[in-house]
């Protein structure tokens, strides 16, 4: 792996060295005050090590971001306007449509609509989900208004997914660019691993990036994903097949930070 930088940044009145790949992905971060190094993936501990060489002083502790102490849990107490654990799926897309539904006759379908289908479908998979150790939180707002459609806190680890809607067109993914039939290609995957990065940093967690297809009649994958889960919304359950990641307690740890609007504001 070449090409690591490293860049200071202040959070919280500390500073942090950032380990960042070229196109800025965050790989790890240095912090001074604590001797340690987090790792949000351990494949990368040597090159990390190699480039963060120069600013180390003194012994460093190298491993996963902390989660929050059952004591720094017990501290939080949320208002409702900043508990997203209620939001529906779809939660932004209902306001939208309840706000302004548009005009009662439409030439062409509500476009609006055909996403809000889409990420009922899978957050209504993702529910179901619950029973078995998993957390879904639903349309988590982001900086700039961005948002992420469906993040999955899990035995398996963290997940934001990203839903369109393809009911009976033929989808092919050529990284980064998605196409729905015949009409234009766009790079989506850009978006779906930027959401994912933007999630990794506000939790300071690792966070895969899924992009879930709904009711597709036809996938094709002509060139290798980089990091992206391409999955269809029948498939979004063997999630919960992934596993080995996370303690229990971390879990709830994660969700009970992943909850609070005000923790993705530092998700720039």
């Amino acid at each position: 792996m070449n090409g690591l930088r490293v860049i200071p940044t202040w959070r919280h009145g500390q500073e942090r060295l950032y380990v960042c790949l070229t196109d800025g992905r965050n790989l790890a971060w240095y912090d001074r005050e604590a001797g340690r190094i987090n790792l949000l993936s351990d494949a990368s501990r040597e090159d990390v090590l190699e480039a963060l060489g120069p600013f180390i002083t003194g012994s460093v502790t190298v491993g996963p971001p902390p989660v929050p102490t059952p004591a720094e849990l017990a501290g939080l107490t949320l208002h409702p306007d900043d508990d997203l654990a209620p939001n529906r799926p779809g939660e932004a897309l209902l306001i939208a449509l309840d706000r302004d539904p548009g005009p009662s006759r439409r030439l062409r379908p509500d476009p609006r609509r055909r996403a809000l289908t889409a990420e009922q479908t899978v957050g209504e998979a993702l529910d179901r989900l619950d029973g078995a150790g998993w957390h879904a939180l639903h349309s988590v707002p982001l900086p700039g208004g961005d948002r992420i459609h469906h993040l999955l806190i899990g035995p398996g680890g963290l997940f934001a997914l990203h839903t369109l809607y393809a009911r009976k067109a033929k989808v092919t993914v050529a990284d980064p660019v998605v196409a729905l039939g015949r009409r234009e290609t766009y790079p989506l995957l850009r978006r779906v691993r930027s959401d994912a990065d933007r999630a990794s940093y506000a939790l300071t967690a690792e966070v895969r990036p899924v992009l879930v297809l709904v009711a597709p009649a036809a996938v094709a994958i002509t060139a290798s994903v980089r990091e992206v889960r391409v999955l269809r919304d029948t498939e979004v359950d063997g999630l919960r097949r992934s596993g080995g990641v996370l303690k229990p307690a971390d879990v709830e740890a994660l969700h009970a930070m992943a909850r609070d609007r005000r923790v993705w504001l530092a998700a720039g």
